[in-house]
């Protein structure tokens, strides 16, 4: 049965919207700032011949290249100041957060709270213009071994390039922060979203083109299209899903009057990480391979060998995004969610579940719970993002169909939705304790 609140927000009427002045300008703010990212996209750097670049980016489309132009969308392609997107920054986080589970120093920091926070908040920034910074180099680098590609090639290039690529992936940086702070979502996930959306309008001209020429059966493009729908009602199915442990609180006297015992639940999500493992295992397998292939054929023989076998759709590339997945789902959501916390929280407030003992007991049920759980979730992202991969290397599907973008696109959007949901409901709440309160007063 759902509880009041489920119920109060089945019923919100988003017409609440104009209502809401706070709500109005986070979303415009969140659409500003979106748009400015996108606009940052068409800016190119200084010293790189057009039309040489688009000949480039056409040959290399399919392959790692056309992988993180479009969750650039589109800013590699054009070597936009935007060009390395928001990926230094993820690598950075994850850098970061794995070093977290095994430096005593940061591991203490953690547990300072909102000022060990921002201390590490502090540090990734630092590993991202590291990060980014050694990129941008291998970048410049790889742009001047390809002739044609730079006007004058030469040491101003090169800083030009390195300060400029750095600035713009420290600029996104502030400002999904800023999206995050005073907008509406989680700043770097609507970035990434923005990139793969303003890529879906180019993908489907070319999905009907294929079919036009016919190079591709109407039958085939059908077949994609009940897929690509067929895959977004399994990702919200999943999203969705939780598994709900059954808390119990005992009775209680306050005052004269004993209070009845009541009963809430635990909803553990099957999908607890969300999001962050696909772009993480995308972030790891990128960093790497974005600067081999710009040298490619000019760099060693095993460094050409590992870039081949790494390519896009490549059987071992395909198993190294499945572990990284994997792994990251497991990391991620001891991360997120902790048991023994949790347990010492529900005994604090009297809460237990119904046949296991407060405590240790209880933390250990719930991380048995949880590993099983996230081995279903870890298995379904594997699921979603490879399965249509593979399909699209076999029928020659544009990437913007791919399962990764689909699934990035579904869940950010249902997470900004639920925020939306979220501030509507706060407001409703707000108009009906101001509502009893003026009634008091008239009493």
């Amino acid at each position: 049965m759902a509880s009041a609140a489920e119920q109060l927000a089945a019923n919100l009427n988003f017409g609440a919207l104009a209502k809401s002045e706070d709500l109005k300008k986070r979303i415009w703010f969140t659409l500003g700032a979106l748009i400015i990212y996108r606009l940052g996209t068409y800016i190119p750097i200084p010293g790189i011949d057009a039309g040489q670049l688009a000949k480039f980016a056409a040959q290399n489309s399919s392959g790692i290249l056309g992988w993180v132009n479009g969750l650039a969308g589109g800013a590699l392609g054009r070597m936009a100041i935007f060009a390395l997107n928001i990926m230094p920054y993820i690598s950075a986080s994850i850098i970061i957060q794995l070093m977290t589970s095994i430096s005593p120093q940061l591991e203490a920091l953690k547990k300072e709270g909102e000022s060990g926070r921002k201390k590490i908040n502090q540090y990734t920034r630092y590993g991202t213009v590291l990060l980014a910074a050694l990129q941008s180099y291998g970048i410049a680098m790889g742009l001047m071994g390809r002739g044609g590609l730079v006007l004058d090639p030469g040491p101003f290039f090169v800083l030009s390039t390195v300060i400029t690529l750095t600035g713009g992936t420290v600029f996104l940086m502030w400002l999904g922060e800023q999206i995050t702070s005073r907008g509406i979502g989680n700043g770097i996930s609507l970035i990434i979203f923005a990139g793969i959306v303003a890529n879906l309008p180019h993908g489907l001209a070319a999905l009907l083109e294929l079919g036009r020429t016919g190079q591709m059966s109407p039958l085939t493009i059908l077949l994609v299209a009940v897929m690509a729908f067929a895959v977004i009602a399994f990702i919200v199915l999943f999203e969705r899903a939780q598994r709900r442990l059954l808390i119990q609180y005992p009775k209680r006297q306050v005052g004269m009057k004993v209070y009845q015992g009541e009963s809430s639940h635990l909803p553990l999500k099957l999908n607890t990480s969300g999001v962050i493992p696909p772009i993480f295992a995308s972030s790891l397998l990128l960093l790497p391979l974005t600067v081999a292939n710009f040298t490619a054929g000019q760099g060693p023989d095993w460094l050409n060998n590992i870039t081949a076998a790494l390519g896009h759709g490549r059987p071992l590339f395909m198993l190294f995004y499945a572990l990284l997945i994997i792994f990251f789902a497991f990391f991620y959501t001891s991360i997120m969610f902790n048991p023994k916390e949790t347990a010492e929280n529900l005994k604090k407030y009297g809460g237990f579940i119904l046949g296991i003992r407060p405590g240790e007991k209880t933390a250990e049920y719930i991380d048995y719970v949880l590993t099983r759980i996230t081995v279903i979730g870890a298995l379904y992202l594997t699921a979603v993002c490879l399965l249509p991969e593979l399909l699209v290397n076999y029928t020659g599907v544009p990437f913007y169909f791919g399962g990764t973008s689909l699934l990035i696109v579904v869940s950010v959007t249902l997470d900004t939705v639920a925020q939306v949901q979220g501030h509507l409901l706060s407001q409703q709440y707000e108009g009906l304790i101001k509502k009893a309160k003026l009634r008091g007063g008239k009493r």
